[in-house]
C-alpha cells in the first residue's frame, strides 16, 4: 500500500485524521496522528474558547493566536510530522484563520463548508502549503478549480470528496438529498480523478472521506479509486484525542438510532447524536443567550435567535456537558467499543508487513 503526497509533503500511510471542532481534533491527536505516519488536521474552528488568549471580546484575535499556540503543541509532539488545518469557510474570519495557519506552520490547509474561492489568493506568501478543497460534487470541484487557474493560476494540491450520507459534523449537501441512496461517493471520486485528468492533465491526489472506520473500509476506498482516505469518528475513541472523556463515552454508548442529522444555525445539515438537541436549544433559551462572538458569515441565532449558538454547544460537549453540548458524530460512531490508541489503529490499518515496506 503506497504512502500519500499532497504537494511538497509526503507521509507514509494514505491517511488523513479528519478536522473535528470545537477542540477535538487539536494538538494532541494531530500531532500523534502525524507521529504515526499520517496527515494530523487542527480544526480552527472555535479554539478562541478554549484560550488563554480570550477575555470575552476578542474572539477572532484570540482563535488565531490559539491555531499557532495548536500548531506549536502539534510540532512538539511530531517535529517532523505532516500537520495541517481544516478552515472553515463558513466562518467571519476565514481570511485570518488562514493566514494564522500558514504563520503558524501549516503544511497544508483543508477547506469545507462552504467553496475556498479565494484559498490560493490568501496563501500566495506560502507557496510551500498544500491547498485541499472539500467537495461533494464533481460540480463543486470544476468550479473550485477553474477559478483558482482563472484569478490565481493554481490547482488544488488534493481533493477530498466528502459522502454527505455518512460523513460527521457540517455536510455539503442539502438535507432532503442525504440518506436517500441516490450519492454514489466513489463515482465521484473517480468523476474527480477524471475531470482533473482530462480537463486540465492533473493527477493530484483524490481523498474519500466519510463512513471509512477499518481496513477493510480503507482498502474498499483505494480499490474503488481513491488516493487515500480521511478520518475523523474513528480518532475520538482514542486516548489522545483532545475531547473529554464524557464525549468519547458518549460515542461508545451510541447506538445506530442515536445518529441523525440536525440543521445547524450557520445554514447547513449536520451529523450529529440528536437526542438531546432540544436540551441543546432549551440551555439557550433558558439563559437567553446571545450571539457571543459573531464567529459565522451566515447565523440563524445571531440574526433570530433561531436555533442556538453551535460554537458554544460544541465547546459545552468538547468540556463534557453531554445534556446540553451538541456532539456531531460520524455514521459510522456506534462501532465503537473500546478506547483505543492512535498508534493500534495505524496497527490495524495497516499490518506490519507493510509498515516495513514503507
Amino acid at each position: 500500500m503506497e504512502g500519500l503526497t499532497i504537494g511538497r509533503h509526503s507521509v507514509p500511510f494514505p491517511v488523513i485524521q479528519g478536522g473535528m471542532g470545537v477542540r477535538i481534533s487539536a494538538a494532541r491527536l494531530a500531532g500523534n496522528v502525524a507521529l504515526n505516519g499520517g496527515i494530523g488536521l487542527i480544526a480552527a474552528a472555535g479554539l478562541a474558547l478554549g484560550s488563554e488568549h480570550f477575555d470575552g471580546k476578542n474572539f477572532f484575535a484570540a482563535d488565531n493566536q490559539a491555531l499557532i499556540d495548536e500548531l506549536r503543541k502539534a510540532y512538539e509532539i511530531a517535529p517532523d510530522g505532516v500537520i495541517g488545518v481544516n478552515c472553515m469557510v463558513a466562518v467571519k474570519d476565514f481570511d485570518g484563520v488562514v493566514r494564522a495557519a500558514c504563520e503558524g506552520g501549516a503544511k497544508l490547509i483543508v477547506s469545507g463548508a462552504g467553496l475556498p474561492m479565494t484559498l490560493p489568493g490568501l496563501t500566495a506568501d506560502y507557496p510551500d502549503v498544500a491547498l485541499v478543497p472539500i467537495v461533494s460534487s464533481i460540480k463543486a470541484a470544476e468550479l473550485i478549480t477553474r477559478k483558482w487557474h482563472k484569478s490565481y493560476k493554481r490547482f488544488p494540491d488534493a481533493i477530498v470528496v466528502e459522502d454527505p450520507d455518512t460523513a460527521g459534523g457540517h455536510l455539503g449537501e442539502k438535507p432532503e438529498l442525504i440518506g436517500i441512496g441516490q450519492y454514489d461517493q466513489y463515482a465521484t471520486v473517480r468523476g474527480v480523478k477524471n475531470y482533473l485528468k482530462e480537463k486540465w492533465q492533473l493527477e493530484v491526489p483524490v481523498i474519500a472521506a466519510g463512513g471509512i472506520w477499518d481496513r477493510a473500509d480503507l482498502q474498499y476506498a483505494l480499490a474503488q479509486g481513491a488516493d487515500g482516505v480521511q478520518m475523523g469518528t474513528r480518532f475520538v475513541v482514542t486516548e489522545e484525542c483532545d475531547a473529554d472523556d464524557a464525549f468519547k463515552q458518549a460515542y461508545l454508548d451510541c447506538t445506530k438510532d442515536d445518529i441523525g442529522l440536525m440543521m445547524s444555525p450557520a445554514g447547513l445539515p449536520g451529523r450529529a447524536l440528536i437526542g438531546n438537541i432540544e436540551q441543546v436549544r432549551q440551555h439557550d433559551l433558558d439563559l437567553n443567550v446571545r450571539c457571543p462572538s459573531g464567529c459565522l458569515k451566515k447565523c440563524a441565532y445571531q440574526t433570530a435567535q433561531e436555533r442556538f449558538c453551535i460554537v458554544r454547544a460544541l465547546e459545552r460537549s468538547r468540556l463534557g456537558d453531554m445534556e446540553t453540548g451538541l456532539v456531531f458524530c460520524g455514521s459510522n460512531a456506534w462501532k465503537a467499543d473500546r478506547i483505543t490508541t492512535v498508534k493500534e489503529i495505524f496497527e490495524e490499518l495497516f499490518p506490519l508487513a507493510e509498515r516495513a515496506a514503507v
